[in-house]
């Protein structure tokens, strides 16, 4: 059983935060520049909210406000779902899909450890599947 601690290892460590004062405009500019799909939100050192994509498209965006006056605490989510190191990775897809989002923050011991996608899911979940059927058929061939 793969664990979100194995999905880590194959990571790289950076985890891009941005504080709940900054503009949207300043958020938008960090997920361009590291080309990723959401941000951690950071006050105090303690993990108050997520930033994505989908949340600057429906709570700004669609409703005309502006990026550069827009603060991020006013547009990110604030009811962020966590998992731990030890979380299977089945585990993490079926909460993501059933509360329907793509980006999950991984704390130890109210530690900020990392952040998984919906994508670091499927990869190791194919991954797991080839390994199992390489395990198959080398059984059926009688390696």
């Amino acid at each position: 059983m793969t664990t979100v601690n194995d999905l880590l290892r194959d990571k790289s460590s950076d985890i891009w935060t941005i504080g709940p004062d900054e503009t949207m405009f300043d958020a938008l500019k960090l997920l361009g520049e590291k080309n990723i799909g959401a941000v951690l939100v950071m006050e105090g050192g303690r993990l108050v909210g997520l930033l994505s994509e989908r949340d600057y498209a429906r709570k700004v965006l669609l409703k005309g406000r502006r990026s550069r006056e827009t603060k991020v605490r006013e547009v990110m989510s604030t009811d962020v779902t966590s998992v731990t190191s030890r979380t299977a990775v089945e585990e993490c897809l079926s909460l993501m899909t059933d509360r329907r989002f793509r980006h999950l923050p991984v704390m130890d011991n109210d530690k900020l450890i990392g952040l998984i996608s919906m994508g670091d899911l499927v990869k190791a979940i194919i991954e797991d599947q080839r390994d199992l059927i390489g395990q198959l058929e080398q059984y059926i061939s009688g390696q």
